[in-house]
Parts: C-alpha cells; sequence; structure tokens
C-alpha cells in the first residue's frame, strides 16, 4: 500500500512537472510572437507616422507644421492614456490572470 502511495505521489509530481512546462514554453512562445510583432508594428507606426507628417506638411506649404501636427496628436492620446491609467491596469492584469489559470 506505501509503495501505491509513493507511485502515484511520483507520478502526481511527474504530471505537475510536465504541466509547468507546458505552460511555461506556451507563455515563451505568446511573448516571443509578440515582441517580434511589437518590432514590426514599431517600424509600421514609425514610417506611417512619417508619410503622415510629411503628406499633411505638403498639403500646408510647411513640413514643420505636419510634424507638430502628427506630435499634437500623439500628445492628446497620451492625454488619454493616463487619464484611463487605472482601467487599462486592471484590463491587463485580467487578461494575465484569465491566461495563467487556463
Amino acid at each position: 500500500m506505501i509503495e501505491t502511495i509513493k507511485e502515484y505521489a511520483s507520478k502526481r509530481i511527474d504530471l505537475l512537472k510536465i504541466e509547468a512546462t507546458e505552460k511555461s514554453s506556451l507563455s515563451a512562445g505568446l511573448i516571443t510572437y509578440f515582441v517580434v510583432l511589437l518590432v514590426a508594428f514599431t517600424f509600421f507606426i514609425i514610417l506611417f507616422n512619417f508619410g503622415i507628417a510629411f503628406l499633411i506638411g505638403k498639403a500646408l506649404d510647411n513640413t514643420s507644421y505636419g510634424f507638430l501636427i502628427v506630435a499634437g496628436f500623439y500628445v492628446v492620446i497620451m492625454g488619454f492614456i493616463i487619464s484611463f491609467k487605472t482601467k487599462i491596469v486592471n484590463m491587463v492584469a485580467d487578461q494575465v490572470i484569465k491566461f495563467l489559470n487556463h
């Protein structure tokens, strides 16, 4: 009987190790995917913003105005992000908890 309990405990520990390894490897894969996606998206956003700034600047006959307007747009976005900080933090925390418990 004691041997059976020891064997069960050993198998249970092995199962927990396998499950932990699976969750860790999936997390690492997702993190890598999101980092690569973030880098690609960052290059896109930078080049897109340069294009929009030059386009607006050409329409206004002053390239500086185009860049100032694009920068002003991002200042407004930053204001929204700062004002909704608590909601954003709570939403991200909830998603992380859901992912880790899934």
